[in-house]
């Protein structure tokens, strides 16, 4: 039984990573010492999958953290969407739960890892 539960979380997260890194990297926009990718993932997701969906983006690619967030939130208006969105943050609270970044009204705020929020790569310049 636990076997015919785990194939449909399997394909949901193929689907996930099958995205063309290109596609979601596209023409980064730079903003201080990051990297921006130009596109949200399609699908919203759980905390954990946008870990690993950021990671096999390539090297250096992962979750904002809640003050990347933020910053990205303020300051720069090619990121921050018309549509109000909540994005992850990899910045966690406690093990269940993590930080949230509503845009377009920069208010940050915690949830459960297991509900589903937009996802938005950076990568940290050197």
């Amino acid at each position: 039984m636990k076997n015919l539960l785990f194939l449909p979380l399997l394909l949901i997260s193929c689907l996930c990573f099958a995205q063309d890194s290109k596609e979601i990297i596209g023409k980064p926009v730079k903003i201080g010492n990051l990297l921006v990718a130009q596109y949200c993932f399609p699908l919203e997701m759980g905390w954990d999958t946008a870990i690993e969906a950021c990671k096999s983006l390539g090297e250096g690619w992962r979750l904002p953290t809640k003050k990347e967030l933020n910053s990205l939130c303020s300051l720069n208006k090619d990121i921050r969407q018309s549509q109000a969105m909540d994005y992850w943050s990899s910045t966690e609270l406690s093990i269940q739960r993590a930080w949230v970044q509503y845009f377009p009204g920069c208010d940050s705020y915690h949830s459960n890892k297991g509900k589903e929020y937009v996802v938005r790569a950076v990568k940290s310049l050197k």
